[in-house]
């Protein structure tokens, strides 16, 4: 499986404010945008029904079908995640930056994502603001850079006023993982939970952190994903992944709790995307999971990924 990392920087014109998770203000704008551009059967409830599925990007980006034989539910897996900013309010003027992670070969797209990012620009982002009379806050692109997460390597790929657009080229493969894996301690490993982590665990929300439904839900995921835009499952199967999950502890937990919504303007509708974040500490024998935990840092883990949930940082 290849990732491909993008990096969105742009300029608020106007006060913007985003909501508690913002990473579902980006991913509801950037879905705005490509549907409302790309989609001609804006009509139908679902893209199930559409005939012209094969050769639409709004199908093979945001709600891509099983084919005819494959397991699992109706939907495969969404190829992106989102990595929300790090502020909540921006003042006209200030540099508002989210990354968006493209999964498998959906990275051929990229040109209707620059578009769609363009189209925010005219339709606004995050709430709508009584100043601006009600309308949301406007932002003006101004680069788009391809990175390496594991390499920090960059490459610009976009910059405002040039015509000239370049493909994603920098892309993390499994070699990449593999050898950043193999550069951590086998032992004891630090996650930093940069936005919530949402787990399920026989059908409860897990509201403390617990290494075997993590590093479950992390196999199943990268396996998923793995068979949708890879050459097959990563993990070494579900049975030896908890098994050497049983046997990690937890040495620091400084994790929490929050409580955060999305609201959909769609269809009117809130889902709740909280979950636990902040710091942790595992120790055990960690060397079956390494590469595991390399790929969850790059494409997210548990509920909402999509909307920037299940984004950790690893550190020695």
């Amino acid at each position: 499986m290849i990732t491909h990392h993008l990096e969105f920087c742009g300029e608020a014109q106007t006060p913007i404010a985003l909501d508690d998770q913002a990473g579902s203000s980006i991913r509801g704008a950037l879905v705005g945008a490509l549907w409302e551009r790309f989609c001609v059967n804006q009509a139908l409830p679902t893209c199930a029904g559409c005939p012209l599925t094969q050769a639409c990007p709004v199908y093979e980006l945001i709600a891509p079908m099983r084919d005819v034989g494959e397991t699992g539910g109706e939907q495969r897996p969404r190829p992106y995640v989102t990595r929300p900013p790090v502020g909540r309010s921006y003042s006209p003027g200030e540099q508002l930056d989210f990354g968006l992670a493209l999964i498998g070969p959906v990275a051929r797209l990229f040109p209707y994502l620059v578009m769609a990012a363009q189209d925010i620009e005219h339709q606004g982002l995050g709430r709508r603001l009584p100043q601006l009379g009600g309308q949301r806050g406007r932002i003006a692109l101004t680069t788009i850079t391809a990175l390496n997460p594991l390499t920090n390597e960059r490459k610009p790929l976009y910059q405002r006023g040039n015509r000239q657009v370049h493909m994603p080229d920098c892309s993390v493969t499994a070699i990449d993982v593999r050898a950043y894996a193999q550069s951590l301690p086998n032992n004891q490993v630090s996650l930093t939970l940069a936005t919530p982590l949402r787990l399920i665990e026989d059908g409860r929300l897990v509201h403390r952190f617990d290494p075997l439904p993590f590093f479950k839900r992390l196999a199943w995921r990268l396996d998923e994903l793995g068979r949708a835009y890879g050459t097959g499952p990563l993990s070494a199967g579900p049975d030896l992944v908890a098994s050497a999950a049983a046997t990690i502890q937890v040495l620091h937990d400084e994790t929490r709790w929050v409580d955060v919504v999305s609201f959909s303007s769609r269809t009117r509708q809130k889902t709740p995307i909280g979950g636990l974040i902040g710091t942790l500490t595992l120790i055990g024998d960690l060397a079956p999971l390494q590469e595991l935990l390399v790929w969850g840092s790059l494409v997210h883990v548990g509920k909402n990924a999509v909307k920037g949930d299940g984004w950790y940082r690893i550190s020695a």
